[in-house]
Order: C-alpha cells, then structure tokens, then sequence
C-alpha cells in the first residue's frame, strides 16, 4: 500500500493571547523504525480525559468555529485563571485523543511488528486523532477475527479502568465496591464485570432513568444522589454488601465524604464494634474522575481507619507490571463485544469534531451517550 507524504492530525494549543485554538495540522509521514508500525487510524473515542487536553480551562460556552474541511479552526476564550492553571502548556501544540483502533499498513523488519501487518489493532498510545499513527508494536492489541476498528476503538480507557478498579479491590483486600456516576458507559461496564466475576457492586446515579439503565442491566444495589433518603438507602446497599472500597468520577462536593460516613454507619451495625476511634476495617474513597469541579469536602466523622486519594489508571499499570497489563488486556481482545461492548450515539469526522455545534453536544458528558471520531470518514 502506497502511503501519503503526510497526513492530519487534531493538535490543542493554548496560546499566550488567552484563546484556546484546536485545529488540524498535516505531519510528514514517518518512517517506521524496527519495532515500529504505522495504523491508519478507522475509529477513536471521545472520552473525559481527552476533553480536559482538548479544552482544558477554556470557556467553551463562548467557543466559535471558522473555515471549513481541514481549514476548520475552533477557538474559544481562556479567562485569566485559567491560563494561570494551564501556564504549563502555553503556546504548545498538544496532540489529542487517548485510545483508537485501525489497520496496520506499514511495519518495521523487526518480527513483532511484521507479524502485526494488514491487521485491524486498538492502541492506547495518545495522538490518536489523526488520519495515521505510528507506534511500537509492543503497544497494539491485536483484534479477534471478525473484530472490527468500531468494535475496539475503545478497548483501553474504560475495560482496562473497570478491570484494574477490581485488581486494586483484590490486592488491597476489600470484597465488594461503590461506584458512582454508574450509569456512564464505564459504569455498565463495571455491572457487567461484577456480575461475571460475582463481585457485589453499589451503584450511586443521580437520576431515575440512570437507575433504569442499570436494572435493565442486572443491576441489584442502585442508590439515587436526588433521593431525599439518600443517606439510608447508601448505608442499607454497602451494609449488604459489604462494601469498603468506592471510586468516585465525580472528585468534588460531598460525595466521597457521604460514602465514607455510610460505609462507618454499616459497619457500626456489626454487634461489638464500637470504638471511639470508629470502626477497624480500612474504609477507602479513590477519586479518579472531575465531573464535579468544585471542592472537594470531607466531614472526618468516619472515625480513623479510612483514606481518600487520587486514582489513575496508567498509574496504576505502572505499579501492577506487564504480567497484569497483559492479562487483563487479553480478557479484553476475548469479551470485547460482550462484556467489553462500547455504544456510540454518533460519529463525527475529524474536521466535524471542530465545529462548535458538535463540541457543545460531545462536551454535555450525558449519561449513556459516547462520540466516535473516525479519521477516514468524509463530510
């Protein structure tokens, strides 16, 4: 196959001036090296950490669109505040997009990369929101026969953060988790790993048609934020369940704080377990996600034996090594459209991720919806 001299690629810069641009530039095609492969990339979602790089502090209420096809520019303000969190990437040219999937059309001579010739891959190897992608072979994920780019654009980000959440139960030896924000794509996810693995998982939604989704899927401990007996309803789920460990994608507020004060009330309800120090099994609150910007507030009435920390996937494989990483993507390539099976409500083109109608719907982070670039498509 013969290759372009270049191609496109979605870059974030915020400039000096205050304005935030995102737009399309052409890149010389690379030559592969030894362990090298070049994917052209069919399918790449848009997931939350993607928009913190893509926007980060900017007002996107006030964001426009100019130019049109790879012309196609976004910018939108950036108020003094926020350049002052983002001085770190003033007038950078930052690549976007986390994770993606496509064929593999040039390799290096190096025996892993040939082997991965003509193949459909998913790799989570950042700049993703190009037409091409060069990578070590190490870092692709060879599909199933019959698995298509759509089927494993999303093979990285949200399995592997659903799985390595239950590695870090098992390893730091707790039975049973909490999860909110649970109607997320990641959230059925999770429902559906739980309930292969026999995991009892406390789901915390915000809404009724939240909770719907997830009975539909199997779901038994729901926990509605908005219900007035929210606090009770908490406590009766992870008494049940014995649940000692949450991870919370919404970081700021009370959450993380109410959870703890359930999980010490459920645990008061064991006979003997009084202390003044409250109760002696580890209570654990990992935030791994900002939906919610504002403070993040704990009331310290959860007795000693308890922690709140930040939570990273990446961070996480780091510390776990190979050996992990490699089983549990493996346990992906095998159940990726079943338990690992992402939705996508719509799929835009590179330049129609830049037009400021499409960002203000794929930014709405609602609930159940996901957008799908694909690189090839053509407006």
């Amino acid at each position: 196959m013969s290759l372009p001299t270049s191609y496109a690629q979605l870059l974030s810069t915020v400039t000096s001036k205050g304005e935030l641009r995102l737009a399309l530039a052409q890149v010389d095609m690379p030559t592969p090296g030894p362990n090298e492969v070049i994917i052209k990339v069919e399918a790449t979602p848009i997931n939350p950490s993607d928009l913190g790089v893509m926007f980060g502090w900017s007002t996107m209420t006030e964001a426009s669109s100019s130019g049109s096809g790879k012309e196609s520019v976004l910018t939108a303000p950036v108020s003094p505040q926020g350049m002052q969190i983002m001085k770190a990437r003033i007038d950078q040219s930052l690549p976007v997009g986390n994770e993606g999937a496509g064929t593999v059309v040039a390799a290096g001579d190096g025996e892993l990369a040939r082997s991965l010739m003509d193949k459909v891959v998913a790799v989570m190897g950042g700049g993703m929101y190009a037409e091409y992608r060069c990578v070590d072979a190490s870092m692709c994920l060879p599909l199933l026969a019959g698995n298509t780019a759509k089927d494993g654009a999303s093979s990285f980000i949200n399995p592997l953060t659903a799985l390595s959440m239950l590695e870090t139960m098992r390893m730091e030896g707790h039975t049973a988790l909490v999860h909110t924000a649970a109607a997320s794509n990641l959230g059925q996810m999770l429902n559906r790993i739980c309930i292969a693995d026999g995991v009892e998982l406390v789901n915390i939604v915000r809404k009724e048609e939240q909770a719907e989704i997830l009975r539909g899927l199997g779901a038994k401990y729901i926990v509605n934020s908005s219900s007035e007996d929210f606090m009770s309803e908490l406590t009766n789920a992870i008494h049940a369940t014995g649940a000692t460990l949450a991870f919370d994608a919404t970081g700021g507020g009370m959450l993380a704080s109410n959870i703890l004060s359930a999980m010490e009330a459920a645990a008061a309800r064991t006979p003997g377990a009084y202390s003044i120090y409250g109760s002696i099994k580890h209570k654990q609150v990992y935030l791994y996600g900002g939906l919610n910007t504002s403070e993040t507030t704990l009331t310290r009435g959860y007795g000693m034996a308890w922690g709140v920390g930040g939570w990273l996937l990446p961070s996480f494989l780091a510390k776990v090594g190979g050996q992990v990483f490699m089983k549990l993507r493996t346990r992906v390539a095998e159940e990726l459209t079943t338990t690992f099976a992402s939705h996508y409500t719509n799929e835009v083109s590179l330049e129609e991720a830049l037009q400021a109608e499409t960002v203000g719907n794929y930014i709405a982070k609602a609930t159940g919806e996901k957008f799908l670039i694909c690189p090839q498509k053509k407006d």
